[in-house]
């Protein structure tokens, strides 16, 4: 099953914003569903338990900063600090990004960021989650190579795996979770444009950037992008 780009609705800059605000929250539903916040949050645990200092995090393409804000949640319950940037190019996204932090009560800056031109800012952690699946092989590289560039500590890109299982969940659950329509077109086209184990592997033999790449598959129909700096380059 080859890879297929399709422009997505969300990407649509004439979306209606009501629409848009809708297709947010249906999303943030599904990353919960996919317990996307659950499988990075044990990482980014023990990274901040090897600092005498808050682990700082930059998020790219936050969109509603749902992964973030969530992140936050569960480390101000196990009292572990965590300083997080919300980035991404729309306004309306970090707006409604600000909002949901103010709701959960969680401190969240939130930065614009132009991903294709701008340099990253600089944390310990670069993270981005259902990002990469929106870009083609080469900007996936490119992207990947400035989170490296930028990162102190580990990048973690959580996103889709392409294949049959992921096609049928992407026709099935978004149903089941949200009535946008929005969801529903976006999360087929998700599917189809994600790359495959294989495919992400290929990309990321290509980027050094001083470090290790690892592609490994997560639940369900995921996977999880890591890259960490080789032991004498890292930064405490």
């Amino acid at each position: 099953m080859p890879r297929v780009l399709v422009g997505e609705l969300m990407d649509d800059p004439t979306l209606d914003p009501v629409e848009h605000a809708h297709a947010l929250r249906g999303l943030a539903k599904l990353n919960a569903i996919s317990r996307v916040p659950a499988s990075l949050y044990p990482i980014l645990r023990r990274e901040a338990a090897r600092l005498d200092r808050p682990l700082t995090i930059a998020d790219i393409a936050t969109g509603s900063a749902d992964v973030p804000v969530a992140l936050l949640q569960r480390a101000k319950r196990d009292g572990v600090r965590f300083d997080i940037t919300a980035c991404d190019i729309s306004e309306r996204a970090l707006k409604t990004a600000e909002n949901r932090a103010a709701a959960a009560s969680v401190e969240l800056r939130t930065q614009p960021l132009d991903v294709p031109h701008a340099a990253f800012p600089s944390a310990d952690v670069l993270l981005c989650s259902l990002f990469l699946h929106h870009l083609t092989d080469e900007h996936v590289a490119l992207v990947l190579r400035k989170m490296a560039a930028a990162a102190e500590r580990m990048v973690l890109a959580s996103d889709l795996r392409r294949g049959p299982w992921g096609t049928a969940l992407s026709t099935v659950i978004p149903r089941l979770v949200t009535h946008s329509r929005v969801v529903h077109v976006d999360a087929s086209r998700s599917a189809r444009a994600a790359l495959s184990i294989d495919e992400a592997r290929a990309i990321t033999r290509g980027i050094a950037e001083g470090g290790t790449w690892s592609v490994e598959p997560a639940f369900p129909a995921r996977m999880l992008i890591r890259w960490t700096p080789r032991e004498s380059s890292t930064r405490s």
